[in-house]
């Protein structure tokens, strides 16, 4: 049943992949449709992530009020209307309100459906999320290609109709397999709450958390920054065609895809803390030098490696903090997501408005300083949750 599982997560994942990337590749066209400034397609995304904040935010608790299938069905489905409505390219004002539940459905999905890998996986969680995570690039690399054919034929519209028609093939697989395994109650929020009042150490859990959680915000908005922004830059910056440059994407996406093959497996190996700190160093030294050389080909190149080394960075960082505080793991999910979904919303739009007063060049040192302050934190992540072992085996030794 674990096999059923994952195999129908791995499917939601493709789509809210295929779906959270829409937005970014038809952004050139879709701003000169409707004439707005980027900052305003920034606020675009980040209506949809407050969305899905909402969304991650009361999963835990919809789920023990409505029951696991029922969210998660009704999610797929506020998703594929969200998405129709976007097709038709109503209004402005009519597509900034249609965002949040766009959102909504994208993140109850992912928080959901990540929960129940992480919890059904046990012993095998990075590697199953890792796999999970593998669909989410794939989805995300066949977007721009199917943007960019859409694009050139000078229907961009239709990529939105083509994420809600997949949403609803979707929930069709979800409603008909619904895997038994799951079927077991619920974590309620108060009983994981009172898992944390009462655990021992828990000041020193909720710095973990807290560090964990900022993580989480500055590696999505990172992350969803670059790709809404990339295309922009090379059809800017670096003379593209607007269809040409959508394609940009596969490449950071295709390396994502590749690079999530391995991470579960170089994660156990390593431990999820090495993997962690040894891929964000990475990830900011490539940011430096995308600063320093912005030619088409370096761009393309280390666009790639940026993919490679964040491929990993969701599904583990997601398993250490589920280890780091065990025992919550729909609450901590939850949490993690939500702040992911908080710098996914604000972070793109800084990066509009940072796009429109200050230019290229200026927004490509900005992802370098964003990619800096992930390795910041992530450091500081790693060091509260050894300070919690630490803490944890001085106990266990003065209780012996």
């Amino acid at each position: 049943m674990v096999g059923r599982l994952v195999f129908l997560g791995c499917i939601a994942y493709l789509v809210v992949g295929i779906g959270q990337l829409v937005v970014g590749t038809v952004m050139e066209p879709m701003v000169a449709a409707y004439g707005i400034k980027y900052g305003d397609g920034g606020q675009l995304v980040m209506n949809q992530f407050l969305g899905g904040m909402i969304g991650i935010t009361l999963a835990p608790w919809l789920m023990g009020r409505i029951g696991k299938k029922p969210l998660l069905l009704g999610a797929l489905g506020i998703m594929a209307v969200a998405e129709i409505i976007y097709a038709f390219q109503p209004s402005w004002s009519v597509m900034l309100t249609a965002a949040p539940f766009a959102g909504f459905g994208f993140g109850t999905t992912e928080a959901v459906v990540g929960s129940f890998i992480i919890g059904s996986a046990m012993g095998n969680a990075n590697v199953a999320m890792s796999r999970v995570e593998i669909f989410f690039g794939v989805g995300a690399l066949l977007m721009p290609f199917a943007g960019a054919a859409l694009i050139s034929g000078g229907n961009w519209e239709a990529a939105f109709a083509l994420v809600g028609g997949l949403a609803l093939i979707t929930l069709a697989a979800w409603l008909f397999f619904w895997p038994t395994i799951l079927d077991r109650p619920v974590e309620s929020a108060a009983h994981s709450g009172a898992g944390l009042r009462g655990m021992p150490n828990r000041g020193r859990s909720l710095v973990v958390l807290a560090a964990c959680s900022v993580f989480f915000a500055v590696y999505v908005g990172l992350e969803m920054s670059f790709v809404h922004y990339l295309p922009s830059l090379l059809v800017n910056q670096n003379g593209l065609s607007e269809s040409s440059a959508s394609l940009s994407l596969s490449l950071f996406w295709g390396a994502m895809a590749v690079g999530r093959v391995v991470s579960g497996q170089a994660a156990d190996r390593w431990g999820g803390g090495v993997y962690m700190l040894v891929t964000c160093l990475a990830a900011a030294l490539i940011f430096l030098l995308m600063g320093g050389f912005s030619g088409t080909w370096a761009t393309f190149a280390l666009t790639c490696l940026a993919g490679l080394a964040m491929s990993g960075m969701f599904a583990i960082a997601l398993v250490f903090a589920n280890r780091a505080v065990p025992g919550m793991t729909e609450r901590t999910t939850s949490l993690l997501m939500a702040f992911g979904g908080i710098g996914g919303a604000l972070m793109p739009r800084l990066t509009g408005w940072f796009l429109d007063d200050y230019g290229m060049e200026a927004t490509r040192w900005l992802f370098a300083g964003f990619a800096v302050l992930m390795l910041a934190v992530i450091v500081w992540a790693l060091l509260s949750a050894k300070g919690l072992e630490r803490a944890r085996a001085g106990a266990g030794i003065v209780a012996g």
